[in-house]
């Protein structure tokens, strides 16, 4: 098992790829702290890892409040005794709002959540795994968003790419110390993501979706999944402020 007794801390772990994570790292005998602001998703993901080899628990958090992210990394310690991977996957969308339309209240909310609530739990993470002698793994979860002009709305886009400069800058900074970050990009995935989107705008839908043909298809987060694993364990070792790509080829165009 790849995360023996390793303690994780997955954000957005109700749904989508974060419960795929959760379930994934649990199978391979981490510990697993479930974070997520709706408790029904992660409840039914303990309920599903009562036979495998790790732990989960359950834990509520606004990744957008300071004082919950911190709490949420301090309970995996009083819980565990230590914090060896954060996971930085929940998120929302943007309702492909081009800047001309982005309301201050939807920018904020997005920023909040997509930047600030990462850059929250990481500043708490690397406090924490200072600490430790091994250091610790931190995985962003960015999006092709962050990478390329118009794959989502004007909040979204910054967000990300905001995200992908974070994770370089705390790969290169904390590299002797240890502590590895690296973020991981998703193309289009079978994610309940854009379940929030009300009212999305028609330039920005029509903008935005204009490559959708070229995709060669859609991800799982099964998939992903298996990326934050990889970035997770010691297997990737050597790989340390990276972004990796995980979008079935639909940038390589």
């Amino acid at each position: 098992m790849k995360l023996l007794n390793e303690v994780a801390v997955i954000t957005g772990a109700g749904s989508g790829m974060g419960r795929a994570m959760a379930r994934l790292f649990v199978s391979e005998g981490a510990k697993v702290v479930a974070a997520d602001i709706v408790p029904k998703g992660v409840e039914e993901l303990i309920s599903e890892c009562g036979d495998l080899p790790g732990e989960i628990v359950y834990c509520k958090a606004d990744v957008s409040k300071r004082a919950e992210v911190e709490a949420m990394l301090d309970f995996a310690v009083e819980k565990f005794g230590n914090l060896d991977i954060l996971v930085n996957n929940a998120g929302i969308m943007d309702n492909m709002m081009p800047v001309g339309e982005v309301s201050d209240e939807l920018w904020d909310r997005v920023m909040n959540i997509n930047l600030k609530g990462v850059m929250f739990a990481c500043r708490r993470a690397v406090d924490i795994m200072l600490g430790q002698s091994a250091g610790g793994r931190i995985i962003n979860i960015a999006s092709l968003g962050g990478l390329q002009g118009c794959r989502a709305g004007a909040a979204y886009t910054a967000s990300k790419f905001a995200v992908v400069g974070l994770t370089r800058n705390i790969g290169y900074m904390y590299a002797a110390k240890g502590i590895r970050c690296n973020a991981i990009c998703p193309g289009a995935v079978e994610t309940n993501i854009g379940t929030g989107m009300r009212e999305p705008s028609e330039l920005g839908m029509e903008r935005a979706l204009g490559g959708i043909n070229l995709n060669p298809r859609i991800g799982a987060s099964g998939e992903i999944a298996n990326v934050a694993l990889f970035l997770a364990s010691n297997d990737s070792s050597i790989i340390n402020g990276a972004v990796i790509t995980a979008d079935s080829g639909w940038s390589a165009y």
